[in-house]
């Protein structure tokens, strides 16, 4: 698809939630399995779009990340952190931009901060993880 224009969405849009999700399926076969069990629910704050907040989840249960809509019951660890930031840490793969927004407040955890942490230190994107990680910050406006 060289030379064709991609389509962007905003982060977190629904157009750009459907369009990640069918990159991450579709590429599903690539990815490393993670060695952390983690069940997280997010809370994105400030979006400027529809709504102020949007509720997400993380799952690693069955070895792989699963990122969706909504919350699950019984989470290890919860989030509240603003769009701007997680738009740093989930499109960018700012990880210092994470740091960052945690020592100021920026990022609220109630849970299993280890877990947390564990998360962030086992997420190493292999080849296939970083051509999905470039297709996505690529339909991001």
């Amino acid at each position: 698809m060289e030379g064709l224009l991609m389509e962007k969405f905003q982060f977190l849009s629904p157009e750009w939630i459907e369009k990640a999700k069918e990159i991450r399926e579709s590429h599903r076969d690539g990815e490393t399995n993670l060695a952390i069990t983690i069940r997280m629910n997010q809370l994105v704050t400030d979006l400027p779009f529809d709504g102020e907040e949007l509720r997400t989840y993380v799952d690693t249960s069955d070895g792989l990340l699963e990122i969706e809509l909504g919350e699950l019951e019984d989470p290890d660890v919860s989030v509240v952190i603003d769009y701007d930031t997680a738009k740093a840490i989930f499109v960018d793969l700012d990880s210092q931009a994470a740091i960052q927004a945690f020592m100021a407040g920026k990022i609220k955890v109630t849970g299993d901060l280890t877990k947390l942490m564990a998360l962030q230190g086992s997420i190493v994107p292999n080849e296939a993880g970083m051509k999905i990680a470039q297709m996505i910050k690529d339909i991001t406006a």
